[in-house]
Order: structure tokens, then sequence, then C-alpha cells
């Protein structure tokens, strides 16, 4: 028997897991990124194409390698995306996608941050090889930052699972 204590999502998430919005791979994008970490299960990539006269998402589209929680907060950030300009789809917050999804639990809270990090990153690779705006900063944003620290700390402790599973295995052989 599980000691595992199902986390209680809201309808609202429970709905984007089962039908999520703009889910795939999108063909020949303008711009895409990638946050999370494969090792670890929460993973997203984002993809963008973008009306290059007016610097409007015209559609975004996502990848989820994750949680209900990741693939309902990815459909929200690619719905509240698009539409928007670049400057303005930069400021979408995790916060945003939070109260949106009218809240994630607290050990949820980093799909949010993944989703944010990738719409970022993407937009970073979309000015790559053009101009960089005045709007977007040259170093990370607090909620870029986060989205790093969030792959590195699940790097961290999924290496740790890993040697402490191996020490327990060690263990059971030499009680045998």
């Amino acid at each position: 028997m599980s000691s595992r204590i199902p986390l209680a999502y809201n309808p609202k998430v429970l709905e984007l897991f089962r039908n999520p919005v703009n889910l795939g791979k999108m063909e020949n994008p303008d711009a895409e990124a990638l946050a999370g970490s494969l090792a670890c299960g929460d993973m997203v990539a984002v993809y963008l194409r973008i009306d290059r006269e007016t610097g409007i998402i015209r559609e975004a589209m996502f990848e989820s390698y994750g949680c209900a929680a990741n693939i309902a907060a990815s459909s929200v950030m690619t719905v509240m995306a698009k539409g928007k300009s670049l400057e303005e789809a930069w400021k979408i917050s995790w916060k945003d996608i939070s109260d949106d999804l009218g809240t994630l639990p607290v050990v949820k809270s980093h799909c949010g941050i993944l989703a944010v990090g990738a719409l970022r990153r993407a937009i970073r690779n979309y000015y790559k090889d053009k101009q960089a705006p005045s709007w977007l900063p040259e170093k990370l944003t607090p909620d870029e930052r986060h989205a790093v620290e969030e792959e590195r700390l699940l790097e961290v402790l999924t290496k740790r699972a890993k040697r402490i599973e191996a020490e327990l295995t060690e263990e059971a052989k030499e009680e045998q």
C-alpha cells in the first residue's frame, strides 16, 4: 500500500490534463526552447510562430513530459501567449499561470515556473540572430533564474535518489 497522498488538483487542472490545449510539436517554428530535465520527469518544449512584421505570436504549442500540473500550466501558458506581442508574452509570470489555473499545489508551483522559463527562452532564442529590443533584459530575470534553479535542483535530487537507491540495493545484497 502506498503512503503517498494524492494531490488535490482543482477541476481546471484536471480538465487541461485530460484535454490539453495547443499540445504537439510545431513544424518549422520561428522560436523554440526547452525547460526542465527529462531525467527528472518534468520537461516542457515550447514552439512559437511569430508574425515577423508585428512581433505578434500567431501560434504557440508545447510538448510536455511531466505531470498533470505541468501539462495544465503549459496549456495555459500557450493560451496566454497566443495573440500577444513578444513583449507582452515576456511579461507572463508563473503567478499569472497559477492564478489562471486557480492555484497549483505548492509542490507543483515549479510547473508554472518551467512553462514561463521555456516561453522566455523561446523569446530569447527568437532574438539570437536579430537586434534585441530594448525591453529584453540582457541578464536572466528572476523567473528565468528560478527555472534554471529548478532544473539544477531536480538534477541534484535525481542523482541523490539514484545514489540512495544504489546504496539500499547494495545493503540488501549484503544482508542476503
